[in-house]
């Protein structure tokens, strides 16, 4: 059997033993490799996702976790091997990444909001522009989010008058508002305070709840434990670990593994 098929079958039984409900495959990344220049980023990543899952990625700076999850929608472009999301082939062809970047939404470090813009124009944006959206659709959807993410009596101020938190849960409100089957986080919390902190993963929990698929790169061990399915542990370019978190916590089978939950569970 392949690695890449290996991995599959340990990540379904995982998937299995946590209470996924489905089987069926969000996205599948096999033998993928990434250079920047001479440096080896990503090394011979073999990835499954299920639909319905929900993945925590870590693993100390620099061991390829944000690029990992910018490379599924090719915000950086991978050199070998494949990525499929939702049936489609990651490749050069613009259709593809158009029909991907459809289904997946993605929310950064950076909250990325236009600040000339209201948190509803935010929201809207994309919808009316990129899917043809009439007005009142859009603002009515956009409207539906907000109060999902509990700032819906924010919707007409513009966001350098709210929080740090505030604004995190407006771009996630926005990248809802485009209706993604996935959702991609890259650490959504590094860059808030920690008052502000609880705020956002309550609603990246509430997110979870309803059977978004999910693959959040995080540091936020509690948040793991609650909300995930399987956690990952990368670390120079490479999946060194992956397992259900109560395994995953009590039990690591790596020693790199081991070293690290010790580092950040001591903090």
């Amino acid at each position: 059997m392949t690695d890449a098929a290996t991995e599959r079958d340990e990540a379904r039984r995982a998937t299995t033993a946590s209470g996924t409900a489905s089987g069926e495959s969000a996205i599948e990344i096999a033998g993928m490799n990434k250079w920047f220049g001479d440096f080896h980023v990503l090394r011979d990543i073999n990835l499954s996702v299920f639909r319905g899952e929900r993945i925590v990625v870590c693993g100390p700076s620099g061991s390829g976790k944000s690029t990992l999850i910018r490379c599924i929608n090719a915000l950086e472009n991978h050199q070998t091997g494949t990525i499929f999301v939702e049936g489609t082939e990651l490749s050069s062809d613009l259709k593809n990444i158009d029909r991907i970047r459809s289904e997946v939404g993605m929310c950064f470090q950076q909250f990325n909001l236009f600040p000339h813009l209201s948190v509803i124009e935010n929201c809207t944006l994309a919808p009316i522009w990129v899917r043809r959206e009439p007005k009142k659709e859009a603002e009515e959807r956009a409207r539906y989010y907000l109060e999902r993410v509990k700032i819906g009596d924010q919707a007409l101020k513009y966001p350098g008058q709210l929080s740090g938190g505030q604004q995190q849960r407006v771009a996630i409100a926005r990248s809802l508002c485009m209706q993604p089957r996935i959702m991609l986080f890259d650490e959504p919390t590094s860059a808030l305070d920690p008052e502000m902190i609880k705020e956002v993963l309550d609603v990246m929990v509430d997110l979870a709840e309803s059977g978004m698929t999910m693959l959040v790169v995080s540091h936020e061990m509690g948040f793991a434990r609650q909300v995930a399915h399987r956690i990952i542990f990368m670390d120079e370019g490479q999946i060194v670990e992956q397992n259900e978190p109560e395994a995953f916590f009590n039990n690591p089978q790596s020693e790199r593994t081991r070293l690290f939950l010790s580092q950040i569970l001591s903090h």
